[in-house]
Formats: structure tokens, sequence, C-alpha cells
């Protein structure tokens, strides 16, 4: 079995954005020639998600209102900076960000059977940039033979 470890580097937008990773991941299955096994893929920052839904237009505007409904923008204690000890001169008032990637989660495993994800029709593998923009990176670990 092999394990191979790539990364998948995004520049991301400002405020809440989404993006299909499905095409990236496929590729990195297919250059490493798994024909079964699975693909583990991980956001690696606290304010940014994986998950795995349609990439339609209107329904990731329904995603970022249902967002903003849940996670208003409110004050949250974490934002009080002058309270907090050890911050970067440049540290973004984002607990609401923070908050929203728990909700949504930081991986996802997908199967991949005869060389190909095996996602259904409709299912893509979204990243969740929530604090953006900023460059970002995501961790596909590939296990299989």
């Amino acid at each position: 079995m092999q394990i191979v470890n790539e990364i998948i580097e995004i520049q991301t937008e400002p405020d809440i954005c989404i993006f299909n990773v499905t095409p990236q991941i496929a590729e990195i299955v297919e250059a490493h020639s798994v024909q079964n096994g699975h693909a583990i893929v991980l956001s690696r920052h606290t304010t940014t998600a994986i998950a795995i839904n349609e990439y339609e237009e209107r329904l990731l505007e329904d995603v970022k209102v249902y967002l903003d409904k849940l996670v208003p923008k409110d004050a949250y204690l974490h934002d009080d900076l002058h309270l907090r000890k050890n911050i970067p001169p440049d540290e973004p008032m984002n607990a609401r960000s923070h908050l929203m990637a728990m909700m949504l989660g930081t991986s996802e495993a997908i199967p991949i059977v005869d060389g190909k994800l095996a996602l259904g029709t409709y299912q893509s593998v979204l990243f969740f940039e929530l604090d953006g923009p900023r460059k970002r990176t995501l961790l596909v670990q590939i296990c299989g033979e």
C-alpha cells in the first residue's frame, strides 16, 4: 500500500467564499495511480472548512446566507483583541470564522474505487474560506494500492 501526501494551495477572496477542489484531488489520485483506497482532505487552518455537497451557484449563496444566520456578526470574546495576550499586530477579529469552521468541519475522507473518487453524482469536495483573503493550504493524503 502506498501513502502519498500532497498540498493544494489556494489564494482566497474576502469574506465567505467556496471553492470546488474536487478536480485537484482527482488529479492527485490519477497521478499516483491509486486504484482502491481513500483520500483524506484536511483544511490546515482554523478559519476554513471542508465539506462534501453540491457545487451549484444558487445553493452556495444559500449556504452563505445560512451561515450568516447561524453565526451572526455579533460581539464575541475572541474579538476583544486588547484583552488577549501574545497576539500578532495584524490579528483580525475573526471569532465568527472560527465558529463557522467548527460547525462545518476540517476534513473529509473519500473512498477511491477503480482509480476514481467515489463521490455521488452531485457531490463535490468544497473548501470554505471564512476569513479571507489569504493564501491557504489543504493536505491531501492518498492511501491505497
